[in-house]
């Protein structure tokens, strides 16, 4: 008897080393996990205010219209149109997120009447002047990222799978980013970026989650907090609408020029 409990102690013991996930297999298959329940949300059309806040606290606000149209088989596609106040008033920014190439991005300025190219080695620079990236500004994709767990933690009273992610991209700005991940939902809660010095950069904070066809949650208020230079940058949604029938030749960058 003493002898059949002790074989099968060693198998179960060595099966289980033998099985046991990596930080990188355990770190992939949660965000393979928060991927996975935000598919299939088909597009949407969102009233948004973006704040600009100094180191002193001075406040500059934006009003702006962002749609959204979700892609098979690669990135979305996202069109930003800025509408208040006069000086970025008609300025657009298009984006093709992708999964295994560098994304596409254009921006066109109603000041010079020109559509102007994002370079993939621009990308880490300011988003209209705001503490978002022109990176930042892409959908989240798995390709994109090496994974890894790092621990179980609490964040504002929710716990929390804590990753590191990785960007594959030689272009980023980031040398990893910091997760917080929900456990019940797997939402992004706040996130840490850090810079090509791999110095502590900037903040991410989502607040506010609001559930939309009984299944995909969206945060009505994101807050960037750049440590380094003591400036912010909040994206407060107003209105949001999911399939509203936009189609992919919604999103040409041929007709930027034309959008109101």
């Amino acid at each position: 008897m003493f002898s059949v409990s002790f074989s099968a102690l060693i198998f179960a013991l060595t099966f289980g080393f033998a099985h046991a996930q990596s930080p990188a297999e355990k770190g992939l298959e949660i965000a393979k996990e928060r991927k996975k329940r935000d598919l299939g949300w088909g597009d949407s059309v969102a009233e948004m205010s973006m704040v600009l806040r100094n180191a002193k606290g001075s406040e500059v606000e934006r009003k702006m219209r962002m749609k959204s149209l979700e892609m098979q088989d690669d990135g979305d596609k996202a069109i930003t149109i800025f509408d208040q106040p006069l000086d970025v008033k008609g300025t657009v920014f298009l984006s093709y997120s992708h999964a295994t190439k560098p994304d596409d991005q254009w921006m066109y300025l109603p000041k010079l009447s020109k559509v102007k190219r994002i370079r993939s080695k621009n990308k880490s620079g300011p988003f209209m002047g705001s503490e978002f990236s022109f990176e930042d500004m892409n959908s989240f994709e798995i390709e994109k990222f090496k994974f890894k767990y790092l621990r179980d933690e609490k964040f504002e009273e929710q716990n929390c799978f804590v990753l590191e992610q990785v960007p594959t991209d030689k272009n980023s700005g980031y040398t990893k980013q910091v997760v917080w991940v929900d456990k019940k939902h797997y939402r992004a809660l706040k996130i840490e970026f850090y810079d090509r010095k791999k110095s502590f950069l900037k903040e991410l904070i989502y607040q506010e989650y609001e559930l939309y066809l009984d299944k995909y949650w969206r945060p009505m208020r994101v807050e960037m907090f750049n440590d380094q230079n003591g400036k912010s940058t909040d994206l407060i949604t107003h209105e949001l609408a999911f399939k509203t029938g936009l189609k992919e030749s919604d999103f040409n960058q041929g007709s930027l020029k034309n959008r109101r």
